[in-house]
């Protein structure tokens, strides 16, 4: 009988300690599902990996046809007639703008500052519109676009926005004085027609890469962070990447905003009212058939 009984404590005594272990089983698990080992992070087979952890570096792009920017210009001209009061206003304010900015320039007397202003607003005039981006966003999702909406997302974004504008303003300002400095280097002779043709070749070529680059991060980035919650940094490569996979189609498309922005200049900027708007609506739709960003999250 003794025997019997100790035999029972013994076996009790097992249990207790296997069901403390079980116990502290999941406990070590979890303490151990992710590991550093040499700057890399092991994830344990069963667990899922995070959100973060499945979003790419760069997003991806489609292939874009010759078909595709005209296509773009529809669709906006679209969303255009669909909001006619809502794209006046922000029309207006463009040109509000740019006759200030015109003004000021003629007045101080700067010419050179009236043209680098005049030559960057085709590339600064998206921050100006993003919330017409929210226009044609709430026009895809089937709701009636609001001037609140438009003020709602433009806060929403206000910083990413607002790191968009300082790379502008630092491009812009580069842009200026590499005129600067070109005029400098090759000075106008009027009776030397050579050097005229030197001073315009290399000024444009300089200008040519300073537009490129400026028109690469700018091409889809407003539109992706008006509509997914993800940094500047991300959607300024990914437009980039984008442009530089479509290198001919993009290129038409720069060469028609490029026409249709001079048009409106040519019109006392008064056209911007209604092609700046155009163009704003137009880069949504761009943006919605060039990249998938949908694993990032969209912003209600």
């Amino acid at each position: 009988m003794p025997q019997v009984g100790m035999s029972c404590c013994a076996a009790e005594i097992f249990a207790h300690r296997a069901q403390d272990s079980a116990r502290a089983a999941p406990r070590v698990c979890s303490a151990r599902t992710f590991m550093r080992v040499r700057g890399s992070t092991m994830v344990e087979q069963n667990e899922q990996p995070s959100s973060d952890a499945a979003r790419p570096f760069v997003v991806p792009c489609a292939t874009l046809g010759f078909d595709a920017p005209w296509r773009w210009l529809r669709a906006g001209w679209r969303d255009l007639r669909r909001a006619p009061g809502l794209s006046l206003v922000f029309g207006v304010v463009i040109v509000l703008v740019s006759a200030g900015i015109s003004y000021f320039a003629w007045r101080l007397g700067r010419f050179a500052l009236l043209a680098t202003l005049l030559s960057g607003f085709v590339f600064v005039a998206p921050l100006i519109c993003v919330g017409l981006y929210c226009v044609s966003r709430g026009l895809e999702r089937g709701r009636t676009p609001t001037l609140a909406d438009s003020f709602v997302l433009a806060r929403r974004v206000v910083g990413q926005a607002g790191v968009y504008a300082i790379v502008q303003g630092i491009l812009i300002l580069l842009w200026s004085r590499a005129g600067m400095m070109v005029g400098a280097f090759f000075p106008i002779d009027e009776s030397n027609p050579t050097a005229v043709w030197e001073f315009l070749g290399i000024g444009s070529a300089v200008g040519a890469i300073f537009a490129g680059v400026t028109f690469a991060v700018a091409a889809f980035s407003l539109p992706m962070i008006a509509d997914r919650d993800v940094d500047m940094i991300t959607a300024a490569i990914s437009s980039a990447n984008a442009v530089l996979r479509n290198k001919a189609v993009m290129t038409l498309w720069a060469g028609l905003i490029v026409a249709i922005t001079v048009l409106g200049f040519a019109t006392g900027l008064l056209g911007l009212g209604v092609f700046m708007p155009w163009l704003a609506y137009s880069a949504w739709h761009g943006y919605r058939e060039t990249l998938d960003a949908s694993v990032w999250p969209s912003l209600e």
